[in-house]
């Protein structure tokens, strides 16, 4: 047990790298249409609406997740962009996040709040930069 925790470092970077690369493909698909776009026929967001907002968070927010690059402040907005993506768009619709449709916003929302708690984990470029800065 105790040497499949010595990879829980690297894990969490894992963990860092898939979260931040999804997540950055649904800012793309709201900000630009990819992969479907908005609403499965590649619609886009304006840029100064919410979900034009939260396409840019997701982008810029997602990309620097996924190089671990200022993650601690990344992740703390980003979870923050869920929680209220969640309680705005889907608790309305009921309880249960498997009923309203909010599984992925809240997945994210406390997988950003671990990171936020954690750190990014050794293979970052928050981890390279403290090692350069010592």
């Amino acid at each position: 047990m105790a040497a499949l925790r010595s990879f829980e470092p690297y894990a969490r970077s894992l963990l860092r790298l898939v979260a931040g690369f999804c997540f950055s493909l649904h800012g793309l698909q709201k900000l630009f249409g990819l992969f479907g776009g908005l609403g499965g026929h590649g619609g886009r967001a304006s840029l100064f609406s919410l979900p034009g907002v939260a396409g840019c968070l997701e982008v810029v927010g997602g990309l620097l997740i996924l190089l671990g690059l200022f993650t601690v402040p990344g992740a703390f907005i980003l979870s923050g962009e869920m929680a209220v993506a969640y309680f705005m768009t889907h608790f309305p619709r009921g309880f249960f996040p498997i009923g309203n449709g909010g599984e992925l916003a809240a997945l994210y929302s406390f997988i950003y709040l671990y990171l936020f708690a954690a750190g990014p984990g050794p293979l970052s470029l928050d981890a390279l930069l403290r090692r350069k800065s010592t």
